[in-house]
């Protein structure tokens, strides 16, 4: 099955999309772009919708693509530092337990209930 490549870019209040060797055509709505697109290569080469493949690339503004780079960047950094704060919370309820603490006390030191102390400590 032949795949055509479609660039879509913002342009005013349209989204432009240029399929290489084929043309240019343009949406209003993201939602509209996979049928606009179908439509001009149908158009142009006479093949049927379900005939071929279509894979789009969105390019957006340098500063937007910047903005998402540092959101997926702080994230990641995130669920690190997550897994961190997981582990040091499980020491320290071991440590609880390991000196002589009761896993009611221990929950309620670390503001979980029994049974999630229970866990921790396990």
């Amino acid at each position: 099955m032949k795949t055509y490549q479609a660039s879509v870019e913002r342009d005013g209040k349209f989204w432009l999309i240029h399929i290489p060797g084929i043309g240019v055509t343009q949406a209003r709505h993201l939602r509209e772009l996979d049928e606009m697109a179908r439509d001009l290569v149908v158009a142009m080469t006479g093949e049927t919708p379900d005939s071929f493949c279509l894979e789009v690339t969105t390019r957006l503004p340098e500063e937007v693509q910047e903005h998402l780079r540092k959101a997926a960047q702080l994230r990641a950094e995130s669920s690190r530092t997550q897994s961190e704060a997981a582990a040091e919370i499980r020491i320290a309820a071991r440590q609880l337990v390991d000196a002589g603490l009761p896993l009611r006390d221990v929950g309620k030191l670390l503001g979980v209930s029994y049974q999630r102390a229970h866990q921790l400590a396990s």
